[in-house]
């Protein structure tokens, strides 16, 4: 693992730790209510971030959330930048994150196919 890299991770995961408070504590927007930072790429360069987010109920249309994010980009910029010690605060980008709303269906179905299972079992 190379230094930068290293060093990449560990702002990007610093960044999430703050831009959850900041989402939390500072944003009262109703489409933000139930939402997670869950991480945070970073440029090899710090200039640009990936804000991975995803809402606790999976169904739920994540455009309403990502749409609030990008117009509350610049004050939620400019407060990571306050709370972070770096030379240059990256530009931020809002990415749904679908990885737990495709493990919610991946459960579902791996729930369907045991009960399934269990239906012939019995029926034998």
């Amino acid at each position: 693992m190379s230094k930068e890299f290293g060093r990449n991770r560990r702002v990007g995961e610093q960044m999430r730790r703050i831009l959850s408070e900041i989402v939390r504590r500072d944003l009262n927007d109703p489409r933000l209510q139930f939402l997670s930072i869950t991480s945070v790429d970073v440029s090899g360069d710090l200039s640009h971030a990936r804000v991975f987010f995803s809402l606790l109920n999976p169904d739920e249309d994540p455009q309403p959330a990502a749409q609030a994010l990008a117009r509350a980009a610049g004050f939620i910029r400019s407060q990571l930048g306050r709370s972070m010690r770096i030379r240059q605060v990256p530009a931020l980008h809002f990415v749904h994150d679908e990885s737990i709303g495709r493990g919610v269906h991946l459960t579902s179905l791996i729930d369907e196919a045991v009960a399934r299972d269990r239906d012939k079992q019995d029926g034998d």
